[in-house]
């Protein structure tokens, strides 16, 4: 079809595949939707056997308050801003959003423009049968503009969006998660510092203690009390307690490391701020609770990100679909030409050509690949599924972690008091000669074990609240999504 100027004034051609946007062709394929916890059949049921224990969404944002510890605070917030695992999730997201954009640009008509001038010199039979003095040359101009649309008559294009949208959304998650887990490290790494800087000051008062032990007996063998055996056994257990330092000093290096690894901050600067409150005990946070079981779980960010791959891959089914079905495609210029730039317009010709295809023959080849992105859909639910269930399975687990842990610190609580004042007893009645040295060795080794099992005990109860507020989701805000 040929248009001239005037019948493009009344008919223009943009207007013409602006009009083609509005045709409301059905979308084919399955309508994507994130799957419900009903879908799913037996994680439903696990799901309401998780015991209520009640938190706020405002709870777990910045779950690591709780521990009210300004250097644990310190350290999360310096992570979440300076790690690069999070630097690398950021542009993942960057990546997926500019993906999004590249797929959206189809549901537009593509438009070029071109302009050409070109000069040419005249020649004398030229310009002796010109009627005008032109002079020695001539300029003329070409416009014109191209212009093409498919029309999306059976939703493969809407579908790819809707698929693209969705893998925005599944690495948006994916990303917060990685957050998740950065803060979550950090935590457990702190409390592994602070649980090896509390073993460091039990061996070492228990070191003490046992030179304390160490000269009595030797006064009591120069007293003739008793004999070098006693003294000899003395040794051998501070040695003992001696030797477990350096252990315990490696433990310490290898969580300050971490942490600078974490933190991307020097080594130095990291146990530098340690070592200035070496004496603080591991921190304790009030278990959180979480109100419906269901809800708690589905807003963790990797939950979230399954359930966006089932959106994307059931949305793919439809663009594959739409490959079965004729594709119209409009394609249209409108251009020029005239020595007057301003005539080009006057001077200028479109056409408007639609076109129509549909596949006749393809071995199969297109139903093949609808068939093998309903297989990739129907694994993207299974995946989902197990995501879930391994969410139950982590959280179930954090709960009884962190109840074994405040129950078993209650009664070494009690162990490390009885064993002090065991130890303070025998001391005094070996030095009085009212035991033996080997009730004194047994009662000093007890009181080690026991301190040393008290703090093991209450750092395992802080790293079961920081799994349980990992499980629950928390360290991120679900209110507040990343938009495309």
């Amino acid at each position: 079809m040929i248009l001239r100027p005037r019948a493009l004034h009344r008919t223009s051609l943009l207007a013409a595949f602006s009009l083609t946007l509005a045709v409301a062709g059905c979308a084919v394929g399955p309508e994507p939707r994130a799957p419900s916890v009903d879908d799913l059949g037996a994680p439903a049921a696990y799901l309401n056997d998780v015991p209520p224990r009640g938190a706020t969404t405002a709870d777990l944002v910045q779950w690591w308050s709780a521990f009210d510890d300004a250097t644990l605070d310190e350290f999360v917030a310096r992570a979440l801003t300076a790690n690069a695992d999070l630097e690398a999730a950021g542009a993942r997201v960057r990546a997926a959003r500019a993906a999004l954009s590249g797929t959206s640009s189809a549901l537009w008509p593509s438009i070029g423009l071109g302009v050409t001038a070109t000069r040419r010199e005249l020649s004398t039979l030229e310009r002796e049968g010109a009627t005008t003095d032109r002079g020695g040359s001539v300029t003329s101009y070409d416009a014109g503009i191209d212009a093409s649309y498919e029309v999306d008559l059976f939703g493969g294009v809407r579908r790819s969006v809707t698929a693209s949208r969705a893998d925005f959304a599944a690495t948006a998650a994916a990303s917060q998660s990685t957050r998740i887990t950065v803060a979550a490290e950090v935590a457990l790494n702190y409390v592994d510092a602070r649980l090896a800087q509390r073993r460091l000051a039990i061996a070492r008062a228990n070191l003490a203690a046992q030179d304390e032990t160490l000269q009595i007996v030797d006064w009591r063998v120069l007293a003739g009390l008793v004999g070098s055996l006693d003294l000899e056994q003395a040794r051998r257990l501070r040695a003992q307690t001696a030797a477990a330092v350096p252990a315990v000093e490696q433990t310490f290096a290898a969580a300050v490391n971490r942490l600078a690894v974490l933190l991307a901050w020097p080594v130095a600067d990291v146990q530098q701020r340690l070592l200035a409150n070496a004496e603080a005990a591991v921190p304790l946070a009030p278990l959180p609770v979480a109100g419906i079981p269901a809800e708690s779980l589905r807003r963790r960010p990797d939950v979230l990100a399954a359930e966006q791959s089932v959106v994307a891959e059931v949305a793919r089914i439809g663009v594959r679909e739409a490959d079965l079905y004729p594709a119209l495609r409009l394609t249209g210029s409108f251009g020029g030409s005239s020595t007057s730039f301003s005539d080009v317009a006057d001077d200028a010709l479109g056409t408007l050509v639609a076109s129509l295809t549909a596949p006749l023959f393809e071995g199969g080849r297109l139903r093949a690949a609808v068939a093998q992105q309903r297989a990739i859909a129907d694994a993207a639910v299974a995946d989902y599924r197990g995501t879930l269930l391994a969410a139950v399975e982590e959280t179930e687990n954090a709960l009884v972690s962190a109840d074994v842990a405040e129950r078993r610190e209650v009664e070494l609580v009690v162990a490390e008091e009885a064993a002090r004042n065991a130890a303070v007893l025998a001391r005094s009645q070996y030095q009085a000669g009212l035991i033996d040295f080997q009730t004194l060795l047994d009662t000093e080794r007890s009181l080690l074990t026991t301190e040393d099992s008290r703090a093991t005990a209450r750092a395992d109860r802080a790293a079961a609240s920081v799994r349980l507020f990992k499980a629950l989701g928390g360290g991120w805000d679900p209110a507040a999504p990343a938009s495309p």
